[in-house]
C-alpha cells in the first residue's frame, strides 16, 4: 500500500518483481532488503512492475504480488508503477541508438546461434540489416566495467569479450531488461539499486547504458541467493512456494535472520509492520552474508 513516511533524505529505494510467478521466501529478501535499506536512512521505497513480458507472465501474478506485499507489512512511496506503461519512451531510446549507429539490427535466430555458446559473434555488426523482424542489438566497446557491490564486493566483466553485443528489442517486438530497468531507474531518481545476486553480472551492461545514455550510476548491492544442494537457486520455477498471509511474521524473521540482521523473541508475536518498524533502526548492510545455502537459510 502507498506509504504516509515522510522522507528525510535523498535515497530513493524500489522493488522491481516481474510478474511471471508469485513471489516467494528469496523474493521476500530482496524485498526487505531494499526496504530497510531505504528506511534506515529515511529513504523513499518505490514499488514497479516488470511487466515486459506478457508471454511470460502467471494470470493473476501482478495482483498477487501487491497483495502479499500488504500481507507482510510494506508500505510504498507513491503508487506503483508499470513497465508496461512506458514502451513509447524505450522505442524513443531504440531509435535514437540505431540513428547514432550505436545499436544495429540482427536477424540471427537462436538455432543459428547454438553453434556458438560464447558472447555473440557479431555476425549482423555491419552487416546492414533491415529492422523488419529484426531484433535491436546494442554495440558494446572492447572495455571492462567494474563496480564495488555493497555486499558482493569489486566485480569486473569485459563486455567486449565476456558478454558481446546484447539484445536491446526482441526479434518479437518485447524490450529487453537491460535497457528498461536503466531507463526507468534513472527516471525515478532512483540512487541504490538492492536486489538478488543474480543479477549481479547485468551490472556492467547497466554501467554501460548508463553511461552511453548520461545517466546518473546508482549505488549497487546484491544479497545473497538461497542455493540448494544440488546448485540450483530457489526461485519461481524451482520449489519456492509463493508466500503466504498466515505466514508473514515468521517468515519475516525468517528473511531478517538470513541477512545476518537481529531479531527479537517478542516479535514472535508481533504484526509484520510491527516487525519492520522493530527492524528499521537496526538495519545494518555490513551484516548481509555474501552466499546463503538452503540448509543455511532452513536454520536461521
Amino acid at each position: 500500500m502507498p506509504s504516509p513516511l515522510p522522507s528525510t533524505s535523498n535515497y530513493i529505494g524500489r522493488f522491481a518483481p516481474t510478474p511471471s510467478g508469485y513471489l516467494h521466501f528469496g523474493s521476500l529478501i530482496a524485498a526487505l532488503a531494499s526496504y530497510l535499506d531505504a528506511r534506515a536512512v529515511g529513504g523513499r521505497w518505490l514499488l514497479r512492475m516488470e511487466d515486459l513480458d506478457p508471454p511470460r507472465e502467471m494470470p493473476g501474478a501482478q495482483d498477487a504480488i501487491v497483495q502479499a506485499l500488504e500481507a507482510y507489512g510494506f508500505e510504498w512511496d507513491g503508487s506503483m508503477q508499470r513497465q508496461s506503461k512506458r514502451h513509447a519512451v524505450y522505442e524513443e531510446m531504440i531509435e535514437r541508438l540505431l540513428r547514432e549507429g550505436l545499436a544495429y539490427p540482427c536477424l540471427c535466430s537462436r538455432k543459428q546461434l547454438e553453434a556458438y555458446p560464447g558472447p555473440y559473434p557479431g555476425f549482423c555488426r555491419d552487416a546492414g540489416q533491415p529492422l523488419e523482424n529484426a531484433a535491436i542489438r546494442l554495440r558494446v566497446p572492447n572495455l571492462e566495467y567494474r563496480f564495488t557491490d555493497r555486499v558482493q564486493g569489486k566485480f569486473g566483466q569485459h563486455l567486449g569479450r565476456e558478454v558481446g553485443d546484447f539484445v536491446i528489442r526482441r526479434r518479437d517486438g518485447l524490450f529487453a531488461y537491460q535497457l528498461a530497468v536503466v531507463l526507468d531507474d534513472a527516471w525515478q531518481g532512483v540512487t541504490d539499486v538492492v536486489r538478488g545476486a543474480d543479477l549481479l553480472d547485468s551490472t556492467p551492461r547497466q554501467l554501460y547504458l548508463q553511461e552511453l545514455l548520461g545517466l546518473p550510476q546508482p549505488r549497487y548491492l546484491h544479497v545473497p541467493l538461497i542455493i540448494q544442494p544440488d546448485g540450483h537457486k530457489l526461485g519461481k520455477s524451482y520449489r519456492s512456494p509463493p508466500l503466504q498471509p498466515e505466514q508473514a511474521t515468521p517468515l519475516l524473521l525468517r528473511a531478517l535472520r538470513a541477512l545476518g540482521q537481529p531479531t527479537a523473541p517478542e516479535l514472535n508475536d508481533a504484526l509484520p509492520g510491527e516487525v519492520l518498524a522493530w527492524a528499521v533502526p537496526r538495519w545494518d548492510a555490513d551484516l548481509i552474508p555474501r552466499t546463503l545455502t538452503l540448509a543455511e537459510a532452513q536454520l536461521v
